[in-house]
C-alpha cells in the first residue's frame, strides 16, 4: 500500500527559503513557471529535496526540467511521489504503466485539448497535479501554455469577486469526451462520472490562495445562479449567467498569466492542477508528438 505522500500546510509553505533549496530554480516569467535545474529523476528524491520541490511547484505553480531521460517506470516512480496517481478512463493507457495517459499524433488526426482547461475537473476529487514528459515533439510547434489562476482570482475586479464568492459551478466531461464515444460506452460513462458541483472559487489547501476555479472544457454552468443573483423578469437570468461565465472563462486567456513551453524531447512540465489551468497549442499538424503523463490524485475543492 503507498504511503501518504508528504504535503506542506500554509504555514509550512510559508516557512520556506527557496535560498536552501538544494537546486536552482529560474522564473520564467513574473507571474508563472520556473526551470529547474540540479535534479536527476532517475534517482529517489530524498524527502527534503521532495519537500522543497513540493514548495517550489506551490510558489511557481508549474516546473520545467530539461535532459531526464527516465523509462515510463521512472516517471511513475516520481510521480507517486507527490501522491497517489489516478488511471485516466477514457485515454489510452501506457500497456505495462496504467497510470501514464500516453498521448500520440501521427499526421492522422488533429489533437483536440487546444482548449482552456483544468485536468478531471469532472471528478468528484479532482487531479493535485500532473508530470508530462515529452517522448517525441516537432522541432517547432506544438507548445503548451499554463496559466495562474489564483493570479486570475486576484486581479478580479471587487465587485466580481463578491459576486463570485458563494457561486458553486458544475464540472461535466462529457461535453468535452462524450462525442467520440458509442451510445452504451456513453451511458456508461455517464453513471460512472455523472456531473459535479464545485465552488467556483476554491482555497488551494496548501497555500491558502484563492483560485478560480472554472474552465471552458468542462465547466457547463452555474448550479445555484439564480439562488445567489437578482434579476428583473424570469427571462433575465439566463443571459446574464452566461455572460458572467463567459467573462470567468476569458481570464484565463491573459497572456500576463501566462507561461509557454517549447518542448524537446525528454523534457518533463510539473504543474499543480489546482491553481492553474493549461493550452496545447494545435500548430504542429500533421508532425508527429508524442507525449507521456501521470496524474496525481488531488483533494475536494473547498
Amino acid at each position: 500500500m503507498q504511503a501518504t505522500a508528504l504535503t506542506l500546510s500554509p504555514d509550512a509553505f510559508r516557512a520556506q527559503d527557496p535560498a536552501s533549496w538544494p537546486f536552482t530554480v529560474r522564473r520564467c516569467t513574473p507571474t508563472i513557471g520556473a526551470e529547474v535545474e540540479g535534479i536527476d529523476f532517475r534517482e529517489a528524491l530524498d524527502d527534503a529535496t521532495y519537500l522543497a520541490l513540493r514548495a517550489a511547484l506551490l510558489t511557481h505553480k508549474v516546473l520545467f526540467f530539461r535532459k531526464q531521460a527516465i523509462t515510463p517506470a521512472q516517471h511513475v516512480a516520481v510521480a507517486r511521489r507527490f501522491g497517489e496517481l489516478e488511471v485516466h478512463p477514457m485515454f489510452t493507457n501506457h500497456p505495462e504503466h496504467p497510470e501514464l495517459v500516453v498521448f500520440g499524433r501521427d499526421g492522422e488526426k488533429r489533437g483536440r485539448e487546444n482548449l482552456y482547461h483544468s485536468d478531471v475537473s469532472w471528478r468528484e476529487i479532482p487531479s493535485m497535479g500532473s508530470m508530462l514528459r515529452c517522448i517525441t515533439c516537432p522541432e517547432v510547434g506544438g507548445d503548451t501554455i499554463w496559466i495562474n489562476m489564483a493570479a486570475a482570482y486576484e486581479k478580479l475586479p471587487e465587485d466580481v469577486k463578491s459576486r463570485i464568492a458563494n457561486l458553486k459551478a458544475v464540472h461535466d466531461a462529457m461535453p468535452a469526451f462524450g462525442a467520440a464515444l458509442s451510445e452504451e460506452k456513453y451511458a456508461e460513462m455517464r453513471a460512472k462520472y455523472p456531473p459535479m458541483v464545485h465552488p467556483v472559487v476554491r482555497t488551494h489547501p496548501e497555500t491558502g490562495e484563492k483560485i478560480l476555479f472554472i474552465n471552458e472544457a468542462f465547466t457547463t454552468h452555474f448550479a445555484n445562479f439564480v439562488k445567489e443573483q437578482a434579476y428583473r423578469i424570469g427571462s433575465d437570468y439566463r443571459p446574464a449567467e452566461l455572460d458572467l461565465l463567459q467573462y470567468l472563462y476569458r481570464q484565463a486567456a491573459a497572456p500576463e498569466y501566462q507561461v509557454r513551453l517549447r518542448w524537446q524531447p525528454d523534457t518533463i512540465a510539473l504543474w499543480d492542477n489546482r491553481s492553474t489551468q493549461h493550452y496545447a497549442v494545435q500548430d504542429y499538424f500533421p508532425a508527429v508528438r508524442h507525449m507521456n503523463r501521470a496524474t496525481i490524485i488531488g483533494d475536494r475543492p473547498v
